[in-house]
């Protein structure tokens, strides 16, 4: 079985790593199971999760790239766009930077391939509108997360990265196997078509903006974030025991 799971409000708890999360970790390793990290940070976070916990692989960029160790231990990524398409979304950023010189870019947009992000807490509504009104203008995707509006060209969601991932390295799991948690808007193309999806409690601040909401929704603050994420597990766990 693989779970995977969003990172910021899902297996962070107001942004930080707590101790459910390394339990959530040791628990899905001791049942010879799989966490895959679904997250809208940058490819150098990728590597950071893959060097400093025991995962096999992650899928960074809000679905843009995947990333994963071969049997030699070596880190590989895999671009789920098209090269002109990393070019074109090159220039954009560029252009979006001449049109609003203090636009602050995410710390690890240096990191970033396949996508870019903006600190949109740091911007006042009406310069947040201007922004993703010039993006449709551009016709140039995006979408909020817990702390970034991210923005790219080409296809790319949560769903397509985990569809491509179970499809060219799981083949021998189906979706039903597998399950997925979130707290965000960006996760609305894995609430939406993925069946096992859950919602941790922290979810209900965005829950009535979500035209797609997770099939289970948690409750109560002992399901917020990890805390939410390691009490479902467990519970999948005996209930299989069961």
């Amino acid at each position: 079985m693989i779970f995977f799971s969003d990172f910021d409000g899902t297996l962070t708890l107001n942004g930080e790593l707590t101790r459910d999360f390394f339990e959530i970790i040791d628990f899905i390793k001791k049942q010879n199971n799989e966490l895959i990290i679904v997250s809208g940070r940058s490819l150098s976070w990728g590597h950071f999760f893959l060097t400093h916990f025991p995962l096999k692989a992650c899928i960074m960029e809000g679905g843009g790239v995947i990333l994963y160790k071969n049997s030699n231990g070596e880190i590989l990524q895999k671009p789920l766009i098209l090269q002109d398409e990393i070019e074109t979304l090159e220039k954009f950023t560029l252009n979006l930077q001449h049109h609003f010189p203090n636009i602050p870019l995410s710390a690890d947009s240096f990191g970033r391939l396949t996508d870019r992000a903006i600190e949109f807490h740091l911007m006042d509504q009406e310069w947040v509108k201007k922004s993703m009104d010039f993006m449709d203008q551009h016709k140039i995707r995006y979408s909020k997360s817990n702390v970034h509006i991210n923005f790219w060209v080409g296809e790319i969601s949560k769903y397509l990265g985990v569809k491509h991932f179970l499809h060219h390295f799981r083949p021998d799991l189906k979706q039903h196997d597998c399950w997925f948690f979130g707290d965000a808007p960006n996760d609305q193309s894995m609430f939406e078509l993925f069946h096992n999806s859950v919602g941790v409690s922290n979810i209900e601040h965005c829950l009535d903006k979500l035209i797609h909401k997770p099939r289970i929704i948690l409750k109560g603050e002992e399901n917020i974030g990890p805390k939410g994420v390691l009490n479902y597990i467990r519970q999948l766990n005996q209930n299989s025991v069961d």
